[in-house]
């Protein structure tokens, strides 16, 4: 689409000063882009280098907004407050800057009559050209940056192509930021459902069993049967010093996070924590090799590994544990293993979880089985022929090459 006063921007020649000004302004760009998260933030310092690049009296970067029908000023340069104020929303067809996100092309323009109208502004009648270069990311218009010029001035091709190229590592940059905060977001909501799982499991259970012994309790008490109300009482006693220890233990392992220097490192740290609260002793045995899993499954493998060795402290009632990695046949292998009771359910010993389904529904399985799915991977639970049980994450490793 073309209008009147809009044409493309035509080529001048090579020119060095500007293949050094180019091989400058990327690098400073390549700079920004690891130092800057915040998307408008970035907007704003790379529009001060394209301001400072072209030699431009001012400039103003737009992106478009949700609906797809306005473009929304992100950040400026040398534009009066009263232009500001009335650039901050416009229809996406706007002039010089709508036919350059139509067209997805740099535009430029020796009339600006369309902005003093638009405006309501004269500041534009001292301007003598305008350059609009769109945001761009894999064929999709995110936006422009508009440039304005004192005086009436081609812009060489070699700028055109340079502006271009900022544009689009621009445009990646803002569509890898709108990814990661959606991961995040996912990321956050998943967190917020295991917490409450996990609270349902280990705390809304033992309330309900109290609520019902509390009425139980009641009717004894009504029908003046003494030895029944304190049987009862001594019950709810029991249950409820079980839910204050449950609740300590949860609470502990939403503070335990990550630790920064990867996953060996947060399980050698683990381990000294665990035999400090809980008075087991803890052996690690890492039989990798080379351990290469994105911070993602990291994450999933330490909160698995940090449920099941809270279970062992809540109900194995073992004296020593050991937490190994392993990597056999193209699996990861995470396992906890105790000297302690072994896993029952009413009252029976348990061979593994695969054969009694009500087990996933108890200890927290439910949670580590959910975490393990993230990982294309399953919980294994055994009881150990000589004594105590084994709790095993398996996954396999080709997850690991930077997913």
């Amino acid at each position: 689409m073309n209008q009147p006063g809009i044409h493309p921007v035509q080529a001048t020649g090579p020119a060095r000063e500007t293949d050094l000004q180019a091989l400058r302004a990327l690098s400073e760009l390549t700079a920004v882009l690891a130092e800057e998260h915040d998307p408008e933030k970035l907007l704003e310092r790379a529009l001060g280098t394209m301001v400072r690049l072209a030699g431009a009296q001012a400039g103003a970067v737009r992106v478009v907004t949700s609906d797809g029908v306005h473009l929304r000023l992100v950040a400026s340069q040398g534009l009066t407050p009263e232009v500001v104020a009335q650039e901050e929303l416009v229809p996406l067809d706007c002039g010089l800057c709508g036919a350059a996100v139509s067209d997805d092309a740099v535009r430029q323009s020796f009339d600006l009559r369309h902005c003093v109208t638009h405006t309501g502004s004269d500041y534009f009648r001292s301007l003598g050209t305008a350059v609009v270069v769109p945001l761009r990311h894999m064929g999709r218009v995110l936006g422009a940056y508009t440039l304005f010029f004192s005086e009436k001035r081609d812009t060489p091709e070699e700028l055109g192509l340079l502006f271009r190229s900022i544009s689009e590592h621009l445009g990646m940059a803002l569509e890898n930021t709108r990814l990661l905060r959606e991961n995040m977001r996912m990321t956050l909501m998943s967190e917020r459902q295991l917490i409450a799982n996990e609270v349902h499991d280990s705390l809304a259970q033992t309330m309900a069993y109290m609520k019902i012994r509390l009425a139980m309790m009641q009717e004894a008490l009504e029908a003046s049967e003494q030895p029944r109300a304190l049987k009862h009482a001594g019950e709810v006693q029991q249950a409820l010093d079980g839910a204050y220890s449950d609740l300590r233990e949860l609470l502990l392992q939403f503070r335990n996070r990550m630790d920064p220097l990867g996953l060996v490192h947060a399980l050698g740290e683990l381990k000294t924590k665990f035999r400090d609260r809980t008075g087991i002793e803890l052996a690690f045995d890492d039989r990798t090799t080379d351990l290469d899993l994105s911070v993602e499954d990291e994450g999933q493998v330490f909160h698995i590994m940090q449920e099941a060795l809270a279970n062992v402290a809540r109900h194995s009632g073992a004296k020593h544990a050991r937490l190994t990695m392993d990597l056999i046949g193209g699996e990861y292998r995470f396992a906890v293993e105790d000297d302690g009771l072994g896993f029952f359910a009413f009252g029976q010993r348990l061979g593994g979880s695969e054969h009694y389904p009500h087990l996933r529904h108890h200890l927290g399985v439910n949670i580590m089985r959910e975490r393990a799915q993230r990982l294309n991977g399953s919980i294994e639970i055994v009881n150990l022929p000589q004594g105590g049980a084994r709790v095993s994450l398996v996954f396999p490793a080709e997850r690991g090459s930077g997913t």
